[in-house]
């Protein structure tokens, strides 16, 4: 083949219409990510863009909103403890899984402000 795969620029996660000050209290003001700009042709369709690590995170606006509850995407995290420690003091719901213990994986879920599923994980 001619064509190669080299990672993946961003995910995007629906939101409802409106959702921009909520996305950025929970992504920047909690998870302590940064907002990006987003092109002026695409700032009519509504959401937030933020940066999480070397990988982009987009908020879209989506009609007739359902939160995807199974589907999500996992971030990797340096000192997860930390991280899980923080979201309960700031009173985040955190739902542990050991299900990749064996592996050397230590992990756990929440979800965003508006019902999506999020995954943070740490290789021990």
């Amino acid at each position: 083949m001619s064509f190669r795969f080299s990672g993946i620029d961003h995910v995007q996660l629906a939101a409802p219409e409106g959702c921009e000050a909520e996305a950025r209290k929970f992504f920047v003001d909690l998870l302590g990510w940064e907002e990006l700009p987003k092109p002026e042709p695409l700032c009519k369709r509504g959401g937030v863009w933020f940066q999480c690590g070397s990988h982009q995170v987009h908020i879209g606006v989506q009609k007739d909103f359902i939160p995807a509850t199974k589907a999500h995407p996992a971030f990797h995290v340096e000192n997860i403890s930390e991280l899980r420690d923080y979201l309960l003091q700031k009173n985040v719901n955190v739902i542990d899984d050991d299900a990749r213990a064996d592996e050397g994986v230590k992990r756990f879920y929440l979800n965003d402000p508006f019902g999506n599923r999020l995954e943070f994980l740490e290789w021990l």
